[in-house]
């Protein structure tokens, strides 16, 4: 659960990096992600030797890797154009929507049981959904695009028979090739950024790699460890922080009917939150 926690810390801190990015355009950024990433993690196999687990890895194991690939470089793209768009908020109300869909596949994918307080939280949570999705306004169709190709990739990643480092490599990997062309062709056109904006700049874009990686490997490790319904309901932690910058940094303006949304679902959390520390308790107890 730890691993979780630090994960959405950091994603709930992304809004505040992203913007510093531009003058990039999404799709670049989006191909910078990638290529740094796969040096970072190419760097990191090599330390920890873990190139052998590549041969053991089988076909079908392949298949999800890409799929997972093509899932998260579509959120990744998404959450771009929101944040540096100036649509925080709708970005923030996607990842309000994703954790119901992780403990949707949780239940239906991977039989995973809850308990009565926590199905509770999950009723109440997807009532707060609800009410922002159709009641607050015209359905969220960037914020259910975000919940969904997160939601697949979380789904997708539990079913990964390899280690955090091995997937997340090879995940980049497989997105590198595309990376690598679509920057070359920037750059011999003269549309890049990396090259004419300044040093301060390319270390930017460079950062978004290490930005990338380590959240993503934290997740890994807590999508392996914990039920798929405990990852979801802890990721409300950062469409709240998302929130929380889009009002008060950069002034975004939102709905009193949305702020009752927020608050049911925040209600549902703190439910959700309370069950797990009854167990833990009751565990430490037996």
């Amino acid at each position: 659960m730890i691993y979780g926690v630090f994960a959405y810390l950091i994603w709930g801190l992304f809004p505040a990096f992203f913007p510093l990015l531009l003058p990039a355009a999404p799709l670049e950024i989006l191909a910078h992600r990638i290529l740094w990433t796969a040096v970072l993690m190419l760097i990191v196999i090599t330390v920890a030797k873990g190139w052998g687990e590549f041969k053991k890895t089988d076909r079908s194991t392949w298949i999800r890797i890409i799929f997972a690939s093509i899932f998260i470089a579509a959120n990744w793209l998404i959450y771009v154009i929101a944040v540096n768009a100036g649509h925080v908020t709708e970005a923030a109300l996607g990842y309000f929507i994703n954790p119901l869909v992780s403990v949707v596949f949780g239940i239906f994918f991977f039989k995973e049981q809850l308990r009565k307080l926590q199905l509770s939280a999950v009723l109440i949570a997807t009532a707060g959904v609800l009410f922002l999705t159709f009641l607050a306004g015209q359905p969220p169709y960037l914020a259910l695009t975000l919940a969904l190709t997160f939601g697949l990739y979380g789904a997708i990643k539990k079913q990964v028979k390899m280690s955090a480092i091995g997937s997340l490599t090879a995940e980049t990997l497989v997105l590198l090739p595309i990376a690598i062309v679509y920057l070359g062709w920037l750059e011999l056109s003269g549309q890049g950024t990396f090259f004419n904006n300044g040093p301060a700049h390319s270390a930017l874009l460079i950062s978004s790699g290490l930005v990338t990686a380590v959240p993503l490997l934290l997740f890994s490790l807590a999508a392996k460890a914990i039920p798929l319904s405990t990852v979801g309901m802890l990721q409300y932690m950062t469409p709240t922080m998302q929130m929380l910058w889009a009002l008060l940094v950069v002034n975004e303006q939102l709905e009193p009917v949305r702020w009752i949304g927020f608050i049911i679902i925040w209600v549902a959390v703190a439910l959700y939150i309370f069950d797990i520390y009854l167990q833990k308790r009751h565990h430490s107890a037996a």
